[in-house]
């Protein structure tokens, strides 16, 4: 049976609240809503003529996220939204908002996913393989992805997404395995992944099918992809001094947004002999955080899941501030 609350302990809270620096009356979006940890604190910053907009995949998450808001910070403005992030474009149209003062990403599976079984997402509690952020909206569930793609794919999968250096023979146990019969339940699929493994190396770095669970959990739900459309969309949305703030928990998403945040900081790339830009490439973004930021010892004693915790916050430019900078920076030189 589900339990009707939806538990959430925000990671970096302290720091996520310094980078953001939320002020009354800003439009702050999260774009992961969860049980609105992090959104409770940001919206007392807020009040009380802020706006804060919510978004979460998860029926369950909205409805918990909503009664607490409305409990803890009543004279708030709300807009919950159910969506993924990767389509943050179209979200905020329904909102019908000109743009956000604060963004936040708090990547990964949620806790009570994790904890409620049905979920699929568990290699502590058996269960048909599911793993969909949003069943209501995504047909392709692990079971699909584990019984049906090739040997090579499924390698490619958890080599990419779980950085399984064993992927190889977990893809060959499986298609091994479900040649006798379809791999349908999480601890079937946890057990064909602990055998493949070598025995020297099942004693090392957890449960031996955490790495293998991540990757088809992101497979499923084309996190990657969402998390880089995300991403771009929260920078056009994002008003002139803006923050971004993202929270990744394993080295693909923090690739991912540090890339983007690179790519969007860079201004003009003509060769240094042109005196005046004939490119046009101006900075979008100011980077805030030249290495990611993390827990303390205290926070990651008092919650374990912020160990991994990798916060990385970017500021958005004036581009017309930029494109006049960029000008003066090639006549200088």
């Amino acid at each position: 049976m589900l339990t009707s609350e939806y538990r959430h302990v925000p990671v970096l809270l302290e720091q996520v609240l310094k980078q953001l620096d939320p002020q009354s009356g800003d439009t702050v979006c999260d774009c992961t809503l969860g049980g609105a940890g992090h959104s409770v604190a940001m919206a007392a910053r807020i009040a009380p003529d802020g706006l804060l907009i919510g978004i979460d995949q998860d029926d369950m998450a909205l409805s918990a996220a909503q009664a607490r808001l409305e409990r803890e910070v009543p004279e708030v403005a709300t807009k919950l939204l159910k969506g993924n992030f990767g389509n943050l474009d179209e979200l905020l149209v329904q909102a019908e908002v000109p743009g956000v003062d604060c963004f936040l990403f708090d990547l990964g599976v949620s806790s009570p996913q994790l904890d409620i079984p049905q979920r699929g997402f568990s290699y502590h509690e058996d269960a048909r393989l599911d793993m969909r952020m949003d069943p209501s909206n995504n047909t392709t569930t692990a079971a699909e992805v584990v019984n049906d793609y090739n040997e090579a794919d499924l390698a490619r999968i958890l080599r990419t997404y779980g950085g399984e250096k064993h992927a190889k023979r977990i893809a060959h146990a499986i298609v091994r395995e479900r040649a006798k019969e379809p791999v349908a339940t999480t601890l079937r699929l946890a057990q064909i992944v602990r055998e493949a493994i070598p025995a020297r190396d099942r004693r090392q770095g957890g449960h031996p099918a955490r790495k293998s669970f991540q990757a088809i959990r992101i497979e499923v739900n084309h996190e990657i992809d969402m998390l880089d459309q995300g991403l771009r969309a929260a920078i056009r949305w994002a008003n002139p001094g803006a923050r971004i703030a993202v929270i990744s928990y394993h080295s693909l998403e923090d690739r991912v947004t540090k890339h983007v945040f690179h790519e969007m900081s860079q201004g003009c790339v003509c060769p240094p002999d042109l005196p005046v830009c004939a490119c046009g490439h101006v900075p979008i973004l100011a980077i805030n955080t030249k290495k990611p930021l993390v827990a303390s010892e205290d926070e990651v004693t008092a919650n374990p899941r912020s160990r991994s915790a990798l916060l990385r916050v970017a500021t958005k430019l004036d581009t017309s501030d930029a494109r006049a900078s960029t000008y003066v920076e090639r006549m200088r030189r």
